[in-house]
């Protein structure tokens, strides 16, 4: 059961990795697109900011945290198990 959810945890972070990757690249290129006064979507990439990308950074996040003391306490209970 704890493998199966950890498999799914993963499997979400790295769908959020390439969003939260496709948002920054979006940005560079549309602020790029901006400076040369060319319209790359930059008003669009703002207004997806708060809904989107900015809670994506945030479960991005959280998930990492939360795989990284899900393996620390298995390899904690592995080793007071073995011992």
């Amino acid at each position: 059961m704890k493998e199966k959810i950890l498999n799914w945890l993963n499997l979400i972070l790295v769908a959020d990795v390439f969003l939260v990757l496709f948002g920054f690249g979006w940005l560079a290129i549309a602020a790029i697109g901006d400076a040369l006064g060319v319209n790359l979507g930059l008003d669009v990439w703002h207004q997806l900011w708060q809904p989107l990308f900015n809670p994506a950074i945030g479960i991005l996040m959280g998930g990492a945290l939360l795989s990284g003391l899900i393996s620390w306490i298995s390899q904690k209970f592995q080793k007071t198990g073995n011992g």
